[in-house]
């Protein structure tokens, strides 16, 4: 195997901050110090050659900074997840932490060595084939041919491509592409890993296998940065997260708080996004999550506190405190999918507690009522009324549906207008899920087609009922009891 590497201090210039971290120390395995990336922009291709031109100056472009000094330390065996919208430097600064991209300031000092999979066939021949690729990655980690000769069968196993391994990777799909680039990562050498979306390539199956293969580098005292648009992969394989915002680091603490505010920026229309930024960099984290838009264009930072609100805190219920449910106007702001053959539309909808108040951020383990109008233009027969209840990654999490309990409409004739509601007892973990709502019909061909399906229809947030913790995503109202049946040291004598 190739030997230890000595710490990569890149030979840059400093400029920033003088609070950022100090030197490298033993534990820790990262240190990022007032980084800075910054590109030159031009309007017009002309412009770019007037700036290498004597009598060009300066005026012929303008300066970007894709990041701007940016410090953060990740300690041996971390796995710390990195969030922000499209163009806030994420896979910039994990270009740069991985050696393929150079700092305009500042410094990255890594101990040990990293391996990285930032872009799909990076490091790859296209003419190679699979197998060819393997021995030429193998080799830029510095295994010899004896070496990869060894490893080559448990490479190819994991990717499991099967005869597309003497295929030249030139026609390989996207996700055989990462299987084999995955693949040749898990036996490299190194201390610290570096993922940047490339996971959400693959099928369900590889995935778990990748995110097993992840656990184990952890378990061992490996150290991951992990980019992802999907926040419940940040928040199950990390406990620490960075939020990035127009090339600056604006967050950093526990992956769940980090990334429900991630979800409410992205899921905000621009104001209410700027007026979150706004407190986030002014006020910090816990202001920014209980920072509620007005929705009238002013930028008050009027907040809900933590009394009206106390499981939005950065930390766990307090044995005093008692979640209550409220409605926040922001998580109505979601990107909904309508579709149907227009015979029905669902108009008005809402949630309500027991009290008959409509609400949005729900506890979980409580009777809750979803109720929305549907105004037929046509006649229907043998209509359903459905809903679903999804994760935020996508997973169905519960749906009901009236021919599921048994109640059936064989016939309901045009400009009728019905209300339903299904009432539910919330037995979902904490967390966000969206309500889909839904109404279907048998069409003329005998099968069931949707009238009007609005997917996404309303964001809810589901708080905890109490200090425990949780983990799965059922709510299983649990217990635990116990009870000795036998005495082991009177069972030994006997």
């Amino acid at each position: 195997m190739p030997s230890e590497r000595p710490v990569l201090d890149l030979p840059v210039m400093n400029e920033g901050r003088d609070d950022a971290p100090t030197r490298i120390a033993g534990e820790t395995a990262l240190l990022v110090r007032n980084l800075g990336k910054k590109y030159r922009l031009y309007d017009r291709p002309i412009d770019r050659l007037k700036h290498f031109m004597p009598w060009g100056g300066e005026e012929s472009g303008r300066d970007f900074w894709a990041l701007k000094n940016v410090s953060f330390e990740v300690r041996r065996g971390e796995t710390v997840g990195i969030v922000g919208l499209n163009g806030s430097g994420k896979s910039t600064l994990l270009q740069i932490i991985a050696g393929t991209l150079r700092p305009t300031a500042g410094e990255v000092e890594l101990n040990g060595r990293v391996a990285a999979l930032l872009e799909l066939g990076s490091g790859f021949d296209p003419e190679f084939t699979g197998r060819e690729n393997v021995y030429l990655n193998g080799a830029i980690w510095g295994f010899s041919r004896r070496e990869i000769d060894e490893l080559f069968d448990r490479i190819a196993a994991f990717a499991d491509i099967g005869q597309f391994i003497d295929q030249a990777v030139k026609f390989y799909s996207s996700g055989m592409f990462v299987r084999l680039a995955f693949a040749v990562q898990v036996f490299a050498p190194r201390e610290v890993f570096v993922v940047d979306e490339a996971l959400s390539v693959g099928d369900e199956a590889f995935q778990r296998k990748c995110m097993a293969a992840l656990e184990g580098f952890r378990e061992k005292g490996g150290t991951v940065l992990i980019v992802s648009h999907d926040t419940q992969t940040i928040v199950r394989q990390s406990e620490r997260c960075l939020l990035l915002s127009r090339g600056r680091l604006l967050a950093d603490g526990r992956s769940k708080p980090v990334t429900d505010l991630y979800q409410r920026i992205l899921y905000s229309d621009a104001r209410a996004a700027d007026e979150i930024l706004k407190v986030l960099r002014e006020q910090g984290l816990e202001r920014a999550l209980l920072h509620v838009h007005d929705g009238r264009g002013s930028n008050n930072n009027r907040v809900k506190t933590t009394q009206e609100v106390p499981t939005a805190k950065d930390g766990p219920l307090s044995a005093k405190d008692e979640p209550n449910e409220w409605f926040d106007p922001n998580l109505t702001l979601t990107n909904e999918v309508v579709y149907g053959n227009g015979d029905a539309e669902i108009t008005d909808y809402g949630i309500y507690n027991e009290e008959g108040r409509t609400v949005n951020v729900l506890v979980m383990g409580q009777r809750y009522r979803l109720t929305y109008l549907v105004r037929f233009h046509r006649d229907a027969h043998d209509v359903q009324f459905g809903m679903m209840l999804k994760t935020v990654d996508g997973l169905d999490a519960a749906g009901v549906a009236s021919r599921r309990e048994r109640v059936y409409f064989d016939h309901i004739p045009a400009l009728s207008v019905m209300e339903v509601s299904f009432q539910l007892t919330l037995n979902v973990l904490p967390g966000r899920y969206f309500l889909n709502a839904g109404v279907d019909a048998r069409g003329p061909d005998g099968q069931h087609i949707y009238l009007h399906r609005r997917v996404d229809i309303c964001m809810i947030q589901v708080l905890p009922c109490d200090s425990r913790e949780s983990w799965g995503l059922a709510y299983l109202e649990p217990s635990f009891s116990y009870a000795f049946r036998s005495n082991t040291s009177e069972a030994d004598k006997s």
